[in-house]
């Protein structure tokens, strides 16, 4: 699991993934059912009006191809709406708590420790790698914390947080 993914998940945030279900799975629901007698009943030809059973029987018809095209279609779960969490109050409650006055608003290593997950150097690290960090920034420890900290809020506010602007410029 990736140290973002761990940060995501101790803050109650998952970004949820489109999925797209394979046409050869929904077939096994249609497979039980009769396909086409069980749709298509045979209308009795009224004398006064040859018409409406022409009607009837194309509109049957074209119900039966629409199934066939819904069962061939891929079909794509409804994407989840992502709610908002309020990391702010969840972060602030986290620091109340805390023996040690941590302040998450502008350093890394005291948003890593809030929220339980190592903060070493090591650590940082492989976490600003994760995220893309540039490399200029990778060599100066000083730049890539802040980088990380700036990137870490962002993501955490596309990832459905809600992060102050303030935090985010």
């Amino acid at each position: 699991m990736s140290i973002f993914t761990s940060i995501l998940e101790k803050l109650g945030l998952r970004k949820e993934k489109t999925e797209t279900v394979a046409p050869a799975a929904a077939p096994k629901v249609e497979a039980a059912k009769p396909a086409a007698p069980a749709v298509v009943k045979p209308v009795a030809p009224v004398a006064a009006k040859p018409a409406a059973t022409t009607v009837a029987q194309s509109g049957a018809a074209r119900a039966m191809k629409d199934d066939r095209d819904a069962v061939e279609a891929p079909v794509k779960a409804a994407p989840k709406a992502i709610s908002e969490v309020d990391v702010v109050a969840n972060l602030e409650k986290l620091a109340a708590a805390s023996p040690v006055k941590l302040n998450w608003q502008v350093s890394i290593v005291d948003l890593l420790k809030l929220l339980d997950l190592d903060s070493s150097l090591t650590a940082r690290k492989e976490l600003a790698v994760e995220l893309g960090c540039p490399a200029d920034a990778m060599s100066d420890s000083a730049r890539m914390n802040v980088w990380l900290h700036k990137t870490v809020l962002k993501q955490i506010a596309e990832n459905g947080g809600n992060i102050p602007q303030n935090l985010l410029d």
